[in-house]
């Protein structure tokens, strides 16, 4: 039926080309194990870095990967909070409020670049439903009702997370984030993980089971992170345009689409639920029917521009923090000697 329907688009446009051979998906894939690889050797410089004052915190300490602070978001909006009303770049967990920049960046010219090319959770998330459709021959889609109403799940979450800290005063933040809670914040996140108990243990396991049957679960319904990242993709210059006169109609771009997004019915995609995957655009047959564009333009942005611009900011802003003095938490060894084995013993103020 599929090759009926693509033959009879074919013969009913006189436009059509077959497309080139287009390799968004492998630079994707590129920037997505290279981006996981880094989290993993940060996770491991994190644990070691833990273990050693553990275990007594003999001796000079092994260096603590800022990156950590990346999984801080929460965090990371307190202290961007306290930047944007005072000028004053955070001399706790400052790489984080960098990474955060860093991402909203992207989503603000790039669209949701990071979610799909870089965010590690997306990843695993992405080869966890490419394998349900291997192993089951399909993906499920929840019904639009459904779908609706879960997709605002992480809307809620983020009006919740956006409403604590705007309701935070400067000077709260800062004795939040100073105090011992906030010194260890990410300890105690590593430490969620190391002593999960079941309750945790049947979250993740719901979690990994939901990714595997429907194409991404956590990104789509769940993620506040996310959510963010669409509100200021609407601003991004970038849109994924069908060119209707080249067109074939042959409906393999809105079956590629991870987002569910009608993409074969619409000219212009500008969703905040598109992630700049491409996955829509390396599907499509027809050569220039479907293309990353510049809004109210015709120009192309080809894809390597594209991943040019993602590495870009990245790289630039962490440069940035690096050179300016604003990458690494500065505190005496003999405070981490202290809080680090009592993480456990703090609860949230």
């Amino acid at each position: 039926m599929a090759l009926t329907l693509q033959f009879s688009g074919r013969m009913k446009n006189p436009n059509y080309r077959r497309a080139r051979p287009e390799y968004s998906q492998q630079i994707r894939r590129v920037f997505q194990i290279g981006f996981l690889g880094l989290n993993v050797w940060i996770c491991i410089e994190f644990y070691r870095w833990v273990r050693f004052f553990e275990a007594g915190g003999g001796g000079l300490a092994p260096t603590r990967p800022p990156g950590v602070e990346g999984w801080l978001p929460i965090a990371s909006l307190m202290n961007l909070k306290v930047f944007l009303l005072t000028g004053q770049l955070p001399e706790l967990h400052p790489a984080g409020v960098f990474l955060l920049i860093a991402f909203l960046s992207m989503s603000w010219l790039l669209r949701k670049s990071f979610c799909s090319w870089l965010c590690p959770v997306g990843t695993i998330s992405e080869y966890l439903w490419v394998w349900g459709k291997k192993l089951f021959r399909k993906n499920w889609r929840i019904p639009r009702a459904g779908d609706i109403a879960l997709r605002s799940l992480k809307y809620i979450l983020m009006g919740l997370f956006l409403y604590a800290v705007g309701s935070m005063s400067v000077e709260g933040i800062k004795s939040f984030l100073g105090g011992p809670y906030g010194v260890v914040a990410d300890v105690k996140m590593l430490n969620f993980f190391r002593f999960i108990g079941v309750s945790g243990a049947i979250v993740m396991a719901v979690l990994v089971a939901g990714s595997v049957l429907v194409q991404n679960f956590w990104c789509r319904y769940l993620c506040p992170y996310g959510a963010l990242f669409g509100l200021f993709s609407k601003l991004s210059p970038l849109q994924i345009k069908r060119e209707a006169d080249l067109c074939i109609d042959c409906a393999k771009c809105a079956k590629a689409c991870p987002s569910a997004l009608a993409v074969d019915t619409l000219i212009t995609i500008s969703s905040v639920e598109c992630t700049g995957c491409m996955r829509c655009v390396t599907s499509c047959p027809a050569e220039g029917a479907l293309h990353m564009s510049i809004a109210g333009s015709r120009a192309k942005v080809p894809v390597w521009i594209y991943a040019a611009g993602v590495a870009a900011i990245f790289v630039g802003v962490y440069a940035y923090a690096r050179v300016t003095g604003h990458w690494y938490t500065d505190l005496p060894q003999r405070i981490f000697s202290d809080l680090v084995p009592r993480a456990n013993e703090f609860t949230h103020p």
